[in-house]
């Protein structure tokens, strides 16, 4: 059998930490952001993980489960 593909949009969004766990980078900081706040624009700039409801797909379009 062959192996299988890893999704190539999934590994430029998310990456593994050292425990394991998947960080991701925040949505909506591209463009319009007159609106937003400085506090706003500051946390989006932040990394977060991903929720753990979805660690089972991510993990599967990473090749890792």
């Amino acid at each position: 059998m062959p192996k299988i593909k890893t999704n190539s949009s999934a590994k430029k969004r998310f990456k593994l930490t050292g425990t394991g766990k998947i960080k991701r980078k925040h949505a909506f900081k591209s463009h319009i952001l007159t609106k937003k706040s400085k506090k706003r624009k500051r946390n989006l700039t932040k990394t977060g993980l991903i929720h753990k409801a979805d660690v089972n797909n991510v993990k599967h379009m990473l090749g890792l489960k």
